[in-house]
């Protein structure tokens, strides 16, 4: 079976603009509201892989273009813990891959000491893989380094890539703090983290500077609404807050713009994880916050004290289908991922979908709505990792399988033209691009 947009779209029945039908999209809360929603074999069973890297259904291909320890073109080897990644159109249809990487100082050593660096201590950061038509790899090279834990993140209309640090290490201790608070960082950075970094997708490696404006706390990922330019944000806490960043200029984020939290109309302060009915619409209204870069990791709690929602670790974002889809990874009161959808034309919030169980999706991650419609998740659960695809129906399917170790999937995106998809094996860290024939 073709992975190519023609034969996805004839598939699914998704309209020309790739969007997902309204009705079938219904479907799907009432199915795993009532239990009903069953596994799919879509696109066939996954078939074991020789190589023992990943499992797919049959008549799917893969290559590993980029993993750990290889040898850039800048010099460098490729780092590990291979995590967010979006993909851009270059020229001579090659197709661009920023991708992040979750490194930390008590983790790794310092990259190169000759690249423009935030923090020299730090060694996480961005790399940038270039891989041309026939899906082999043309260049890759550190574009973003500097910077600890560069988890999520996410794409913008403007082709640039947002790289969070889900990470708040600071060089000294914060007043009120004691030494042993901020162990294991303190002294082992120079800088203060907790931001988000734009990296271009044109030229090698940018000079690192701060989007301070868009708040200071453990970033996961982003998502940008193209109709309003407003920046959607995750934090990977317990009680995390979905946050909303208007910036004053949508192409220069250096100009700042206003931080605002997710509040769910006449329930202030509501955990999401237990007391929202699935399906159901509820209306939001967004707090406008202050503190927007604190001493201490306590955004949040300036958002809770305004109302803001609670949400059981805010992990992967994305657009589609006019709306904003997230996962929160310990959701639901089974405790194993609920996924969320918001309507901005209607400024309302609904419980999208909730696992009743790690049969269905284990820990759900980065998530993509697919040029076929389908919503494809990467899991982050305990034991064997899956790319799991939702369909508009209601349905459930295993479109891959980890074969070579139990970690997480990461950083799952699409090629431009819908006929590639690319995700990442987080350690060892190496990428893959998949596709039909």
């Amino acid at each position: 079976m073709g992975l190519s947009r023609r034969n996805f779209l004839s598939l699914t029945g998704v309209g020309a603009a790739g969007f997902l039908l309204a009705s079938p999209l219904k479907n799907l809360q009432a199915n795993f509201a009532n239990g009903k929603s069953t596994a799919s074999t879509k696109f066939g069973s996954l078939v074991p892989d020789p190589q023992g890297i990943i499992d797919l259904p049959q008549g799917f291909k893969y290559r590993v273009i980029s993993s750990v320890g290889t040898k850039m073109d800048d010099g460098n080897l490729v780092p590990d813990l291979h995590d967010g990644m979006a993909a851009f159109p270059g020229t001579k249809r090659t197709t661009i891959l920023v991708r992040n990487h979750e490194l930390s100082p008590v983790l790794s050593k310092p990259l190169n000491p000759d690249l423009p660096k935030y923090d020299s201590l730090s060694p996480g950061g961005t790399t940038t893989v270039i891989v041309d038509r026939d899906r082999q790899l043309q260049k890759h090279f550190i574009s973003l380094a500097g910077t600890n834990r560069n988890c999520g993140g996410g794409s913008t209309p403007w082709n640039s890539w947002i790289s969070c640090e889900e990470d708040i290490a600071t060089p000294y201790p914060p007043p009120g703090y004691t030494l042993a608070d901020v162990l294991p960082y303190w002294g082992k950075v120079e800088r203060k983290h907790g931001y988000n970094f734009e990296v271009p997708t044109t030229g090698e490696i940018v000079k690192p500077v701060p989007l301070v404006a868009m708040g200071r706390f453990r970033h996961e990922a982003i998502a940008v609404d193209p109709k309003t330019g407003y920046i959607y944000q995750t934090e990977d806490q317990l009680d995390s807050c979905l946050y909303r960043f208007r910036p004053h200029d949508s192409q220069n984020l250096q100009a700042g713009g206003i931080l605002e939290a997710l509040v769910i109309q006449d329930f202030p302060q509501i955990d999401t994880s237990v007391d929202l009915t699935i399906g159901k619409p509820y209306a939001v209204r967004w707090v406008k916050l202050e503190d927007v870069d604190p001493q201490h990791d306590t955004l949040r709690y300036e958002a809770q004290s305004k109302g803001a929602a609670l949400f059981k670790r805010g992990e992967g974002i994305c657009y589609g289908n006019g709306e904003i889809y997230w996962t929160c990874t310990n959701g639901g009161r089974a405790e194993v991922g609920q996924i969320f959808r918001y309507n901005s034309a209607q400024e309302r919030v609904e419980l999208f979908i909730e696992s009743p169980g790690s049969e269905v999706f284990d820990y759900p991650d980065n998530l993509i709505v697919a040029p076929f419609g389908d919503l494809i998740v990467c899991e982050d659960g305990v034991g064997e990792q899956f790319l799991v695809g939702i369909t508009p129906q209601g349905q459930y399917y295993r479109l891959a399988r980890n074969a070579f170790n139990n970690s997480e999937f990461a950083g799952i995106c699409f090629s431009p033209d819908g006929k590639t998809m690319f995700v990442n094996i987080y350690k060892p860290g190496m990428t893959l691009a998949i596709w039909g024939y």
